[in-house]
């Protein structure tokens, strides 16, 4: 019996949690695996690593989930410091270039396995690419840096853009000691929030001492005769910065598969079935996708969309590696869940936002209601907000956000079961939730806005 080779290109979450994942399945006699990673690390948490410049997490190893040693005991042939610069889908083949050397070989496969991830995006304007500006994506940039952090032995830190990588890096730069400003061009920060629970967002950033300036776009880094960054200008004022950090968000590491002719969607990401597979002919059934670099489904919405996070990655990953390795599997899509904190706030969300219902010709209704986390009388107990969107007439949950202190976030769990299983605000109101004075208040805060949420598309109804 001739042995299959499934090449495989990334070597973080989805790509070796497809390679781990297959070789559990098959044996090296029956599949040889070989991967290629560009970078020094495999299997770490990108979403650590603001908590790891801040100093909640000790080590750079701490986040290391699995070393190339490990991969490497289990059969699988990883390649370090080695980049896939050319995908010949006719010919089966990749090119790769090891990074030290620029020596370069072509390796052919069986299955390929492209789990390239994301980039940050980086403005086109004079200065984004000097000393100084950072980039936080992956390990390697973590370390760079720390490292410029150390060089710089600066008091003052620019943090351009305000979504979740640009609210974390906030915190972790206050937490080494830094005055922080925060440039974004939206209303408010957090923009996978609508505008009034963003404010609450910033209320609370600028009494931790993080100043906020929204409505501006950086249109220039400037640096002194070194080099390195001295200030940051947009089009009204100029912020005095001893380190930049880019916090604007990502575009899926799709220039590869799109030079091979794979398609891609509306937001960049490639295109795969239900199975993580390629899609379309160029594809021939042995190209499958995972992780930061393909658009997913929305279950919500019914659209396909791009969200760049460590556990969709993993699952994808699992599927390509049940797949390729002759076993079954499906990633069914997604309803857009994610938490996340600056300091003692926390962020939850799950769905779709009131312009995300527009664009989808959804009519809904939405309300906010105040809450704590334990009941009243509890010692500890904090205020919390939450936001519920739900359809017009039929009543189906569309969406939920919730703004609070300790307690709050997680709490939007309960909303992305709902949303899963297709509930009504209705019918939540009925969920047997858990109750203690310590964990919550007698209705707790999600049930009292599905109340809400139900007595309001009655009304509207009637």
């Amino acid at each position: 019996m001739s042995i299959e080779r499934l090449v495989v290109i990334g070597g973080d979450a989805a790509g070796m949690s497809a390679a781990s994942q297959a070789r559990r399945l098959k044996g090296p006699e029956e599949l040889e695996i070989v991967a290629f990673e560009r970078g020094h690390f495999t299997s770490y948490s990108a979403c650590g690593i603001p908590y790891w410049v801040g100093g909640d997490v000790d080590a750079r190893d701490d986040l290391v989930a699995r070393t190339p040693q490990e991969h490497r005991a289990r059969g699988i042939d990883l390649r370090l410091r080695t980049e896939v610069v050319e995908i010949d889908v006719g010919g089966r083949r990749v090119r790769a270039r090891e990074v030290e050397s620029g020596a370069e070989s072509w390796t052919s496969y069986d299955k390929l396995v492209i789990a390239t991830g994301a980039r940050p995006i980086r403005p086109d304007m004079p200065g984004a690419d000097a000393a100084g500006v950072h980039g936080v994506q992956t390990l390697d940039d973590g370390q760079a840096l720390l490292d410029s952090l150390a060089r710089a032995r600066g008091e003052r830190a620019v943090v351009v853009g305000a979504g979740y990588i640009g609210v974390e890096m906030a915190e972790a730069l206050i937490k080494r000691g830094y005055e922080v400003t925060v440039v974004n061009r939206g209303s408010e920060p957090m923009s996978t929030l609508d505008p009034d629970m963003g404010r609450l967002v910033h209320r609370a950033m600028e009494g931790m001492g993080i100043t906020m300036v929204n409505d501006a776009e950086v249109t220039e880094v400037r640096t002194g005769e070194d080099g390195r960054v001295r200030s940051v200008r947009t089009a009204d004022a100029e912020y005095p910065a001893d380190v930049v950090v880019l916090g604007i968000g990502v575009r899926p590491e799709t220039g590869l598969a799109r030079a091979a002719g794979l398609p891609v969607g509306v937001h960049g990401g490639l295109l795969t079935d239900l199975a993580m597979r390629v899609r379309g002919p160029v594809a021939d059934g042995r190209v499958w996708a995972g992780g930061d670099c393909v658009e997913v489904l929305d279950l919500v919405s019914g659209r396909e969309r791009h969200i760049a996070l460590g556990t969709h990655a993993n699952k994808h990953g699992q599927v390509i590696g049940a797949n390729v390795g002759g076993g079954y599997a499906t990633f069914p899509g997604v309803v857009g869940t994610a938490v996340s904190k600056v300091c003692d706030v926390e962020i939850g969300r799950t769905g779709l936002r009131e312009k995300d219902a527009h664009r989808a010709g959804l009519q809904f209704e939405s309300v906010t209601v105040e809450s704590t986390s334990r009941a009243g009388y509890y010692p500890g107990a904090s205020p919390m907000t939450v936001k519920m969107i739900a359809e017009r007439r039929t009543g189906r949950l569309l969406g939920v956000q919730i703004v609070g202190r300790e307690g709050a976030a997680k709490r939007v769990d309960v909303a992305a079961v709902a949303l899963t299983a297709g509930m009504t605000v209705e019918e939540m109101t009925a969920l047997d939730l858990g109750y203690a004075p310590p964990f919550s208040p007698v209705w707790d805060p999600v049930l009292v806005a599905a109340r809400k949420a139900t007595a309001k598309v009655h009304g509207g109804a009637r």
